[in-house]
């Protein structure tokens, strides 16, 4: 038997496929679709501090090898989520990452605070591609201080691992997880959506209320790829890979670039059960090369000649 198992952020996961955030909301939709114990785990939908109604429609539209979205992370805010929303997510038979924004790094920090007394969280996600909005607007996640900023409030305020989620939107993005690193960043996840738009040529509109969104799917994963390898020569925390990861080879040239963890997002919409399709396949993968254990794979890329 192969064994699948990792250790990230000081956490034994069963095997490092997880569900993405925003793509299984709280766990309860995709109970009667797919076996949720036989994932890694799930990351939930963003939660922030008061309730949010998100952007009006059309928030999604398909796109080429792809989605676009622009929810406007819609989320029924902390306190409902710890009385209704939790105790689902708890008896899902899985390790449940909770994913949480806040406008600015005080708000994060409270967030962590009120999740750090709940039993049962296996780490912090932070949204750090959030609007900032004593920033001008500007995303926490495309400024290193920022961007640090936020991690060291939150490191302050839990122990649970704290996993800093980045935006590709960035000149450089080695430089933004180097700074949340060193700001006490267990672990970093990318890449987030990339921003797209999508054009009703009849109507001369964009097809999009928000005018843009958030591009993901198959379409950006060499882009993701390509963020992964550099982001994994530029820090020593490990890495959960996001991009169009549908099958177990999209998963394992992830793991191969240095991710640790991967996340299944937009692929649930296709398949509910694709989450599960990644893990058995890459059981197949390593059982077919003679591959023991899993986890020797992680940076094992060769790039010299």
């Amino acid at each position: 038997m192969t064994d699948l198992t990792i250790n990230v952020a000081g956490i034994d996961f069963a095997n490092p496929v997880l569900l993405a955030s925003g793509t299984c909301n709280y766990g309860e939709e995709l109970r009667a679709l797919t076996d949720l114990s036989r994932l890694g785990g799930v990351v939930s939908k963003t939660i922030t501090p008061r309730p949010r109604s998100g952007n009006p429609p059309p928030r999604v539209v398909e796109t080429a090898a792809g989605m676009l979205n622009a929810i406007g992370l819609q989320n029924p805010g902390i306190d409902a989520f710890i009385a209704h929303r939790w105790p689902v997510l708890q008896a899902l038979g899985t390790r449940v990452i909770v994913n949480i924004a806040g406008d600015t790094p005080t708000e994060f920090a409270v967030l962590a605070a009120r999740l750090s007394e709940l039993p049962g969280i296996t780490a912090l996600e932070l949204n750090i591609s959030c609007p900032n909005v004593h920033a001008g607007g500007m995303l926490f996640g495309a400024d290193p201080a920022a961007a640090a900023a936020v991690v060291t409030a939150v490191r302050h305020a839990t122990r649970l691992p704290v996993i800093a989620k980045l935006t590709p939107n960035v000149t450089d993005i080695t430089a933004v997880a180097r700074a949340v690193a060193d700001a006490g960043a267990d672990a970093v996840s990318l890449i987030n959506t990339l921003v797209g738009m999508a054009v009703d040529v009849e109507r001369r509109r964009p097809v999009l209320a928000n005018v843009t969104g958030g591009l993901s799917g198959p379409a950006i994963k060499p882009v993701a790829l390509a963020m992964v390898w550099k982001v994994r020569s530029a820090v020593r925390v490990p890495i959960i890979g996001i991009g169009g990861i549908a099958t177990a080879r999209d998963a394992l040239e992830f793991l191969v670039a240095g991710a640790s963890l991967v996340q299944v997002g937009t692929a649930t919409f296709v398949d509910p059960d694709a989450g599960r399709t990644v893990v058995e396949g890459l059981a197949i993968y390593c059982r077919d090369q003679g591959i023991h254990q899993l986890r020797s794979l992680v940076g094992s890329l060769q790039t010299g000649r």
